[in-house]
């Protein structure tokens, strides 16, 4: 059982950044859960807590409308994140 505390709104967590390509605004999200075109997700970490709708998921470079757990896609990602950052599912 987790300790952790969710904040109101927080969401289901299902996934973390694994790298995040700064020049396209891309991340890659490895998925402890599945994620779907028009799901709205939340990003937390650092100082970095932000809300968007998904637009557009890539998976082995190919767009695609939903992705599964134990998958790692690409993401368009609104705001610039790092590494390690957690990703919601509101």
């Amino acid at each position: 059982m987790s300790n952790k505390i969710s904040l109101p709104g927080e969401g289901k967590l299902i996934g973390k950044i694994v790298h995040y390509f700064g020049k396209i605004g891309i991340a890659a999200v490895e998925l402890s859960d599945n994620l779907k075109i028009g799901d709205n997700i939340r990003i937390i970490g650092g100082k970095k807590d932000f809300e968007q709708i998904v637009e557009s998921i890539e998976l082995n470079s190919e767009k695609t409308k939903k992705a599964k757990s134990g998958e790692i896609i690409g993401l368009k990602i609104d705001q610039k994140v790092k590494k390690n950052y957690s990703v919601y599912k509101l």
